[in-house]
């Protein structure tokens, strides 16, 4: 069954490709279908609306079994915030790591008992022939590092994130151990049987 994975971001496509192996599925981006100029507007006020508005945008103008997600970093000592919106950080025309340098910015004199943060992930799944969709969310606690990790790869806020029980960032993880413990690793664990599912319905 081929799949298309809400997201022009290679990064973001890579890591949905190992938490699916095993999954009979043909992975596509926007950019294979030719939807990568296609534009969402993520104006809702929680990760499930947002990930149901684009879940269902793509999935009817592709007519393909869809799958996207968003995606929230939520800092205690910030009052939660970047909350929903991570990559809108800090205003428009900024690079991840000018949004990662902010963050630090921000936090600079928090002792790091007190960086506590989570990320938050809500995959949607749709449907276009049947209109269903359907949503799992994935929690990761851990903490804001007090410096980015250069060492590694990763995107997003990857650099500057260390998982609970864990002394290294996303970054700096193997990328199946990253996938094991990661909000988006929770979440696309639970999101398999659905996939299974429809994959069977077809």
């Amino acid at each position: 069954m081929d799949l298309l994975i809400g997201t022009s971001n290679a990064g973001k496509l890579g890591e949905f490709q190992e938490l699916l192996i095993g999954v009979d599925l043909r992975l596509l981006s926007l950019k294979d279908v030719g939807l990568g100029d296609m534009d969402v507007a993520e104006d809702a006020t929680t990760l499930e609306e947002n990930a149901a508005l684009k879940v269902k945008a793509y999935s009817q103008a592709s007519g393909l079994i869809t799958v996207a997600d968003d995606t929230g970093l939520y800092v205690d000592a910030l009052d939660g915030r970047p909350g929903i919106y991570p990559a809108r950080y800090g205003g428009p025309g900024l690079t991840p790591k000018d949004r990662r340098q902010k963050l630090l910015g921000e936090l600079q004199g928090v002792p790091a008992e007190k960086r506590t943060a989570r990320f938050v992930c809500v995959i949607a799944v749709a449907n276009p022939q049947t209109a269903e969709v359907t949503h799992v969310r994935g929690v990761c606690e851990g903490h804001i590092a007090l410096a980015e990790d250069e060492s590694g790869g990763g995107f997003g806020y990857d650099p500057v994130f260390i998982p609970e029980g864990y002394n290294a960032t996303f970054s700096s993880l193997p990328l199946d151990e990253k996938n094991r413990v990661s909000h988006r690793g929770r979440a696309a664990s639970m999101m398999i049987p659905i996939l299974r599912r429809m994959a069977d319905e077809k």
